[in-house]
């Protein structure tokens, strides 16, 4: 997810496409926040590992 919301900035900022900017920046700050509590070893969504 963060990998995605990356991608989405960089391709909204190089578009000019203002949603995609937006879309990317929310992802990429979800991702953020889902890899930090993944590495801290605490269960995210009721699960302590995702496959």
């Amino acid at each position: 997810m963060l990998i995605l919301g990356i991608i989405l900035i960089i391709a909204g900022a190089l578009l000019d496409i203002g949603i995609l900017y937006t879309i990317g920046a929310v992802l990429a700050v979800i991702g953020l926040i889902l890899w930090i509590l993944g590495a801290t070893g605490r269960a995210v969504g009721g699960r302590s590992h995702w496959y």
